[in-house]
């Protein structure tokens, strides 16, 4: 199954106030792995950047000033995400600014069924303590060292990681990794062989026996094929 792991960075925390994307950060992955397909893009936000939100994520006015409008990227963003489900942290707050920026150029919001919130698969999972996804790293050795600053790619990169811990996808992974050492490693041995509990019927009948008898006696008494015969029956004691 097709999923996208979905990360954005904004002006702020709230769109009906004036509040803006300024980045998306995607990661494909295909039954629980990532297939190293992504998507990324900054976008100008069209206003200025507040000090608390550059404190989180560094991205400058300036610097989102010479970035392409949602407008304009938006066929290559929702061509990316198909129809698949979108894995997201703390979901709503992502799609509230994707579906504002959607409704400016008037075009269909992205629906809410579509979601896997991370955030509330891990509530469940570890209740009473703090499930961040810096958190997550920790919990699950995830190496995020790298992550000085939220940026939208690195993060559904992290995310991606965390979420097949979560569903519990990787002890899968391993499982069937081990598996296949295993054939793998026994293939060139003595692999214990299951035995038929009765024989099957033989499909050579006497008659065919009789007749590649007398044709291996054509053969003369050095063909190799001798040394295959059964030996006779000994004759019964007297």
């Amino acid at each position: 199954m097709r999923e996208i792991v979905l990360d954005t960075e904004t002006t702020g925390l709230d769109p009906l106030r004036g509040d803006r994307l300024v980045e998306i950060g995607c990661v494909e992955i295909f039954n629980r792995m990532p297939t190293g397909q992504t998507y990324h893009v900054y976008i100008n936000p069209e206003r200025d950047m507040p000090a608390e939100a550059f404190a989180v994520h560094g991205l400058s006015a300036e610097f989102l000033s010479t970035k392409p409008l949602f407008h304009e990227v938006v066929e290559e963003f929702l061509a990316f995400i198909g129809d698949a489900p979108l894995v997201i942290h703390n979901a709503s707050f992502d799609i509230s600014f994707i579906n504002a920026e959607l409704d400016r150029i008037k075009r269909a919001p992205i629906p809410r069924e579509r979601l896997v919130d991370t955030l509330l698969l891990a509530r469940r999972k570890h209740p009473g303590v703090s499930n961040r996804l810096d958190d997550l790293c920790s919990r699950y050795s995830i190496d995020n060292s790298h992550r000085t600053k939220h940026g939208a790619l690195l993060d559904s990169e992290l995310l991606a990681e965390v979420y097949v811990d979560l569903v519990g996808a990787r002890q899968s992974q391993l499982l069937l990794a081990s598996e296949t050492q295993e054939i793998r490693l026994n293939a060139g041995g003595d692999a214990p062989r299951r035995q038929r509990l009765v024989p099957l019927t033989p499909r050579v009948s006497d008659a065919e026996r009789e007749a590649h008898r007398a044709f291996i006696a054509t053969m003369g008494e050095k063909a190799i094929w001798n040394e295959y015969l059964p030996a006779p029956a000994a004759p019964p004691a007297g």
